[in-house]
């Protein structure tokens, strides 16, 4: 059998020019030391969502209906989520002593341990074992372990016969590519084209059509003979327990236990952060990881075995005659490969608590045009990829698609450990930003001064990342700088420059600024409740209309309003991976609100990605008695209609539903994370709204990722998920209206019309 390659060299760039007038990922600009261009890197996503994006979004949306309603199934899944997580930090910060404990086991067993430090000690220690045992024959169930030691080819080298026997890894095998997905190997495989293979390769007397069921037992067969061949089988684990030395596997095929107990000599390879102290902590796992990872309550095979096991060894050519009890072989390779320097690296460290399940790749919308070998690296794909390729391979291959994390935070709720999945991409993003050197990050938790930004970071982020003087700049000069920038001149320039996407329309800077309408006003005099309407940066100097609007609607409901004077959220270069910026930042708009804080004023946010700054992502950036007097001060500004009208505010003072009445609303994503899109749904039908909501993951825009040459059709094509359903809800007379910046400025593109805040439909005027 032929070796796997790495998701790269299996989907090279195409080349390919670019339409005439659509200048776009045109852009040559970009990193450096071999890494691709934005062209190149253009061209290559937009190779993958032609060949394979639609059958890895039909999968995985699929894999996210199932996921809701199998938790939905469950009262305590936050509970088992918490007690995960608890688990696996404990596992982790006393992994040597298991490491120890479980040797000890499994020797007392009758079998052997082996830590390997890397991928080369690993796979030579498999090899040599396969000698010891005078095989020639491997089968392997599903093992992302093995993929990261790329072990098929180190054996191959070696003249062993390597065969997988999980069916999507099988399928991968024969066509020599990447697994695409952490448990779905071949899901971007349609049937296909997996027809197509097994003719080409196996030449069947009846051609395969496509057929799936056809398909499975075909694979099923050949698997079963290479199974009933095999002198050693091999499996990863799930799950490791030091107390006994049990291995549990968690599957939906029974290739797996097939593999562990048919062969007479079982080597299991998992990585070290796999242990646990005992047989009594997988219950939350059990629990979660189908139900997470495929939406099932639970898999098709939960097996636990502490081998080496005691049934006997049977001879398929003369099945009467087993062989005696205890002829049996276990060793259990630990596999180290940067796990230990990630678990003493404070910000890497959480990638540790993985368990595998796949949810971030479900839930992420640009995973679901792309798929792992666009959003994934040698071996590991999705989110939580980033953590793992820049621990084991190193920021070289996290670089290469670390970007594809927008930071949207969809996958957060989704992951059964709580992993903060999109600060890990951020730190990642920042040592990229640094070219390898890493920073110590002292100023997150000891409150120093922040080293400054280096000063070979690529100018796209740098533009983006200080996009708030250029937000300045282009206010105080519209509206020539709009004019400016609009020319075809400009636009070539930013696109060949800075990788800013010619088709993509840029900001329209307003000369008279939301705080400076606010700071000519006066606002009701001796109010009994006074609130900050946070500035934000598009509101500030784009859409100051929404500001105002905000205004009004809280004074309509008696509330004392104040606009101060204060800076972006740190949003910005945070989405850049510029930590240091986004620090100053913080730190400097949590001094400008304190003071107000102090006198009881709470901050209302309109922007859904600066809310989640202060309720979030303030949390790494401040000292937690900064961060926590903050983040119980903010609301979201419907958020806040909502509570004010609870507690008695008139609701005769906002205007009820007039004109059409019927609303297509898409939330932004932050603003689901952060569980507050209910309270806008609430407030506009108890006004007389008829309100439909979006049913995807997310718009696609992502701020700035929408604007950059070499995503903008990545962008595009997550937004048309949205498009196609928002056009049935428009054909039916809905006016679309939306809550976050992005999220308006993509429905735009898409649609031609820029939707408004719901605060807007709420303005008394």
């Amino acid at each position: 059998m032929a070796s796997e390659q790495s998701p790269q060299s299996s989907n090279p760039a195409i080349e390919e020019t670019d339409p005439e007038g659509e200048p776009g990922a045109a852009a040559d600009a970009g990193p450096a030391d071999g890494a691709r261009s934005r062209r190149e890197k253009a061209a290559a996503l937009r190779h993958l969502m032609a060949t394979e994006g639609k059958t890895v979004g039909e999968n995985t949306r699929g894999f996210n209906e199932s996921t809701e309603e199998a938790i939905s199934h469950i009262s305590n899944y936050e509970d088992l989520r918490e007690r995960a997580r608890v688990i696996k930090e404990e596992a982790i910060a006393e992994l040597p002593d298991l490491i120890d404990r479980v040797t000890e086991a499994v020797e007392a067993n009758g079998g052997s341990v082996y830590v390997a430090e890397d991928a080369a000690d690993a796979n030579e220690h498999i090899a040599s074992l396969m000698d010891e045992h005078s095989a020639q024959k491997m089968v392997k169930s599903k093992s992302m372990t093995t993929e990261e030691l790329e072990l098929n080819a180190a054996l191959e080298a070696e003249d062993f016969d390597v065969v997988e026997t999980d069916l999507g890894e099988w399928v991968i095998q024969i066509a020599e590519e990447a697994p695409s997905h952490l448990i779905g190997p071949a899901i971007h495989k349609p049937p296909e084209e997996i027809a197509t293979l097994f003719n080409e390769h196996f030449d069947p007397a009846e051609p395969f059509n496509g057929d799936p069921d056809e398909l499975t037992q075909f694979a099923r067969d050949k698997v079963g003979e290479h199974i009933e061949e095999a002198d050693v089988g091999l499996t990863g684990a799930n799950f490791v327990t030091a107390e006994s030395g049990s291995i549990a596997l968690v599957t939906n095929e029974g290739n797996a236990r097939k593999t562990a107990v048919t062969p007479p000599t079982h080597v299991a390879v998992t990585g070290v952060e796999k242990l646990l102290p005992s047989v009594r902590e997988l219950a939350p796992f059990v629990e979660l990881i189908g139900r997470t990872g495929t939406g099932q309550d639970i898999t098709s095979y939960v097996s636990l075995l502490t081998p080496p096991t005691d049934s006997p060894v049977l001879d398929f050519e003369d099945p009467e005659k087993p062989m005696a009890e205890g002829d049996r072989d276990f060793h259990l390779v630990l596999v180290d490969n940067g796990r230990l320097a990630m678990r003493e690296d404070a910000q890497l460290k959480e990638t540790l608590y993985c368990i595998r399940c796949g949810a971030c790749n479900n839930s992420c919308a640009n995973f679901q045009s792309v798929g792992g070998h666009g959003f994934g690296g040698e071996t590991y794909t999705g989110g939580i990829g980033t953590g793992w390729e820049a621990g084991i391979e190193g920021l070289d291959s996290a670089g290469d698609f670390n970007d594809l994390c927008t930071g949207c935070s969809r996958c957060v709720n989704k992951c059964p450990v709580k992993i903060d999945i999109p600060w890990i991409n951020t730190v990642v993003r920042d040592r990229v930003n640094r070219g390898g050197e890493g920073s110590d990050y002292s100023f997150l938790v000891e409150g120093l001064t922040p080293d400054s930004e280096p000063e070979g970071i690529d100018v796209q982020k740098r533009l983006f990342g200080n996009i708030e003087s250029l937000a300045k700049l282009g206010s105080a000069t519209a509206p020539l700088s709009n004019w400016l920038t609009g020319t075809r001149p400009v636009r070539i320039l930013l696109d060949r420059a800075l990788g800013v996407d010619a088709r993509r329309e840029l900001p329209q800077w307003r000369r008279e600024t939301f705080r400076e309408w606010a700071s000519g006003r006066d606002s009701i005099p001796g109010a009994e409740r006074e609130v900050l309407v946070y500035p934000d940066l598009y509101t500030n100097y784009v859409l100051p209309e929404r500001g105002k609007a905000a205004v009004r609607v809280l004074e309509a409901l008696g509330v004392g309003v104040t606009v101060p004077e204060v800076g972006e959220s740190g949003r910005a270069p945070l989405s850049q991976g510029m930590i240091a910026t986004a620090d100053r930042k913080a730190s400097a708009v949590y001094a400008d609100l304190a003071e107000h804080v102090d006198t009881g004023r709470d901050v209302v946010v309109i922007e859904p990605s600066d809310l989640a700054m202060f309720r979030n992502d303030y949390e790494k950036l401040l000292s937690e008695e900064s961060f926590e007097r903050l983040r119980d001060s903010s609301y979201e500004v419907m958020e806040y209609v909502y509570g004010l009208l609870e507690n008695g505010a008139d609701r005769e003072a906002l205007p009820k539903a007039n004109g059409t009445r019927e609303l297509a609303y898409h939330s932004h994503c932050q603003q689901r994370t952060l569980g507050l899109e209910p309270y806008t749904t609430a407030v506009l039908s108890d006004l007389g709204y008829d309100v439909t909501t979006s049913e995807v993951e997310c718009c696609g825009m992502a701020g700035s990722f929408g604007y950059k040459s070499e995503y903008y059709e990545v962008s595009m094509d997550v937004g048309q998920q949205l498009k196609d359903q928002f056009e049935a809800e428009r054909a039916n007379g809905r006016r679309i209206v939306a809550s976050g910046t992005s999220c308006g400025d993509q429905l735009e593109a898409l649609f031609g019309d820029a939707p408004p805040h719901p605060i807007e439909l709420l303005d008394p005027r």
